[in-house]
């Protein structure tokens, strides 16, 4: 019952994300920011998730794991009515350092270390990488439906709400579903709390793989650096500002880069079993880069959405692999502290870029967070290879 109560509260809460990445870009335009605002309002939106995700990982111990994930939860109810009432650029800020505002569609806030720890405890080793892939599976699953539902607010326009007031009812259903993952976290019986953050000791535990972490953390925060440049809230309004793509077909889009990003959840773990975690990686990684880079190159727009989906069906193949590896090649009682460090320097990187991406739509230099993104994203690629080439996960052969 626990596990069910959970799962729907992930696939309510990715749901809300896959839409808010979408209109989020689009309703701050309607406001009246310019494009270096919007970038700051999706940078503190990161910054905030990070910042919960270190404060909750050192409290969650003593306040439970029940009362955490409620609290999130109601923080993201409290973003959520912000961001429908507020209009000023600083309120706007502050609503998003809640830490529960998705500006990727992801998982955001102390969520994903969680389940990020807890799940290798609860598989075999040979099906901890499926395992990862199922879990993005349907989490992807429930952006893609949420990205689609984006198009409401056409409807709400044609039922004669004009600008910003058209996307407002999608920010009271954000915060909506924010409250209701209160009432499911509030059925969760006392034995979730067996699997709760272990606080102080957990985060800063890390013994023997203490070099193997730090270097991980300093790659995956290259990674995110890059990916900050291209969250999906800046690429849907590079997409508006560059094509004029309405939410309606912005919404049909991302529906299918989500749903391209479950399938390819699933291949990442068939690949892996054939190729190693690694190597899965980085040459998923390596192509998807290539093509990043190409969108904003592309003369029409049909030919900038074929690219970019053909991207994002390989995109995130190394999200489940580089979440088990990184689980595998540490001892089991520093996978807490393991995932919410290399969370935390994500997160952090992340929130650097979207208003250097801003300034760039501002001035019209709309190609150059790509190519930003896709050259910082090929010397991760290389570099973690040449790092990591001979650390093998238990399960697979030399």
């Amino acid at each position: 019952m626990d596990g069910r109560r959970l799962l729907l509260a992930r696939l309510l809460r990715t749901f809300g994300y896959g839409y808010l990445a979408v209109v989020l870009g689009l309703y701050l335009a309607a406001l009246g920011l310019n494009g270096f605002a919007i970038g700051l309002v999706t940078a503190a939106a990161i910054g905030g998730s990070a910042v919960m995700t270190i404060a909750w990982s050192l409290a969650a111990d003593r306040y439970g794991r029940r009362r955490t994930v409620m609290t999130m939860a109601g923080l993201m109810a409290v973003g959520g009515i912000l961001f429908a009432i507020a209009s000023s650029p600083w309120l706007l800020i502050i609503a998003a350092f809640t830490g529960t505002i998705s500006a990727t569609s992801s998982e955001v806030g102390v969520f994903n270390t969680v389940d990020q720890a807890v799940l290798p405890q609860v598989v075999s080793p040979e099906r901890r990488t499926w395992a990862f892939s199922v879990y993005g599976l349907v989490g992807n699953l429930a952006q893609a439906a949420g990205a689609l539902s984006a198009g409401l607010v056409g409807l709400f326009a044609e039922a004669g709400l004009h600008g910003a007031d058209a996307f407002r009812p999608m920010l009271w259903l954000y915060a909506a579903i924010g409250l209701g993952n209160i009432v499911i976290f509030a059925g969760l019986s006392d034995r979730v709390e067996l699997v709760r953050i272990e606080g102080e000791r957990a985060l800063f535990g890390i013994r023997r793989s203490r070099a193997a972490v730090a270097r991980l953390s300093a790659l995956f925060g290259l990674d995110a650096f890059a990916g900050g440049f291209v969250v999906l809230a800046l690429v849907s309004y590079w997409f508006s500002l560059r094509w004029g793509l309405s939410p309606e077909w912005l919404g049909v889009v991302f529906f299918w880069a989500g749903v391209l990003s479950a399938l390819s959840f699933l291949a990442a773990g068939w690949l892996a079993a054939r190729i190693g975690l690694l190597n899965t990686m980085v040459f998923t990684h390596l192509p998807s880069n290539i093509l990043l880079m190409l969108v904003p190159l592309m003369p029409t727009a049909w030919l900038a959405v074929v690219v970019f989906l053909a991207r994002m069906s390989i995109s995130q193949m190394d999200v489940p692999t580089r979440q088990s590896y990184s689980m595998a090649i540490v001892d089991p009682d520093e996978r807490t502290a393991t995932a919410g460090i290399t969370n935390v320097a994500r997160s952090v990187a992340t929130a650097v870029s979207p208003p250097i991406a801003g300034w760039a739509f501002s001035v019209a230099a709309l190609g150059l967070p790509f190519f930003l993104a896709g050259g910082l994203k090929i010397a991760y690629d290389v570099l973690i290879w040449r790092a990591f080439r001979g650390v093998r996960p238990p399960e697979e052969p030399g």
